[in-house]
């Protein structure tokens, strides 16, 4: 049994097949989201890595900003219940999860059982989020992926007061023309961070295990000042940037397995029913007459 989920994000689009409801067979990962080529390129990655093709998957869940345009899937579910599931999958202890997205950040409250109890976002301000991240790397005229190498290089913090993506942008400005250490600026926007997120987090009420999921969660600098700022462990699952697209995955294959339940459950009745039938057709000890079984 494969079944696929697809977490179309705003920025990227991210994909899993999972084989036999617990093994994850292939995944892709592409940054591109709604709207554009990034759901083709995630699929013909992951058919050409898995060797598989559509007509081998047998159930498709679609999750995430832009699960409703996508026409292929079986099923379309919120991005919350997904990172639910996927995440007590992945680490059944969790009790709140952080995922900072690329224009939205999601605090999740779970149960022992890895059900959704209660959730707090914020999708309003792109402040916070993996895009003010990609604004801020590009001011200092480097990556996403080196801000949290570099911020293990800070001897010191410089502070971003300003909690407004075009503002912050001004502030990391001024600090290059003050000659201050590039280290030391993404040590101070990684704490921005994290103080908006921890304030989101504390409304909702942190309860470990914390856990974060999405592609800043491979920011170590982001990370390191969350844990600072919350007062806590995060525990970083593998492959944290499709814990939605599993849980998608994971979903479908709950659904899939009841359906064959049903299925042979229904087979069952109608054998049972069919022989039921066959010696009311016939019975060997009748005496009213020649014992001629009616077909």
């Amino acid at each position: 049994m494969y079944t696929l989920g697809i977490d179309i994000g705003s920025t990227a689009t991210k994909a899993v097949v999972l084989k036999n409801g617990k093994d994850i067979y292939a995944s892709a990962i592409i940054s591109f989201g709604a709207g554009t080529s990034g759901t083709d390129q995630a699929l013909e990655k992951l058919f050409e890595d898995g060797n598989l093709a559509w007509d081998e998957i047998d159930y498709t869940v679609a999750t995430g900003y832009g699960r409703l345009h996508f026409d292929e899937a079986d099923k379309q579910i919120s991005e919350l219940s997904c990172h639910a599931c996927g995440m007590h999958f992945m680490i059944p202890e969790a009790r709140t999860i952080i995922d900072i997205g690329g224009q939205d950040v999601k605090a999740l409250r779970l149960n022992e059982r890895g059900g959704l109890d209660n959730f707090i976002m914020n999708e309003k301000c792109a402040a916070g989020t993996g895009r003010f991240l990609d604004v801020m790397a590009g001011v200092l005229e480097t990556t996403t992926d080196q801000l949290g190498t570099l911020d293990a290089q800070a001897d010191s913090r410089v502070e971003i007061s300003s909690t407004c993506t075009v503002f912050a942008e001004s502030e990391v400005i001024s600090h290059l023309a003050n000659k201050e250490k590039i280290p030391n600026i993404i040590a101070g926007i990684h704490d921005s961070v994290a103080k908006r997120t921890a304030g989101l987090a504390r409304r909702l009420g942190v309860e470990e295990t914390v856990v974060m999921s999405g592609g800043v969660a491979q920011n170590a600098g982001v990370v390191r000042a969350l844990e600072e700022e919350l007062g806590v462990n995060i525990q970083i699952p593998p492959h944290a940037q499709l814990i939605g697209a599993l849980g998608a995955a994971l979903h479908g294959a709950k659904v899939f397995e009841k359906k064959i339940r049903n299925e042979a459950l229904e087979q069952d009745k109608y054998a049972t029913a069919l022989e039921e039938a066959r010696k009311m057709q016939f019975d060997k000890d009748c005496t009213t007459c020649d014992q001629t079984r009616i077909v």
